[in-house]
């Protein structure tokens, strides 16, 4: 993987940042995106973006009727 010189943020006193426009659009963020954080030993932050889960994807069989993972479990 590639990495790509992005724009950095400035904390404000609240502990909130803005997300730079060419950030959200690298990744795709939307409002009400989830963002979720993990901080290394060493101190690298990995930022991960959560806006799906998995409750959320429904299964098209091939008759086009959609099912969802509850019928899918049957």
């Amino acid at each position: 993987m590639s990495r790509v010189p992005m724009p950095a943020a400035i904390i404000t006193s609240k502990g909130r940042i803005t997300i730079p426009k060419e950030v959200r659009a690298a990744v795709n963020l939307k409002p009400g995106d989830r963002i979720h954080f993990a901080v290394l030993e060493d101190g690298t932050i990995i930022v991960r973006v959560k806006n799906r889960s998995i409750r959320n994807i429904a299964f098209r069989p091939p008759g086009g009727k959609r099912l969802s993972i509850a019928q899918m479990s049957r």
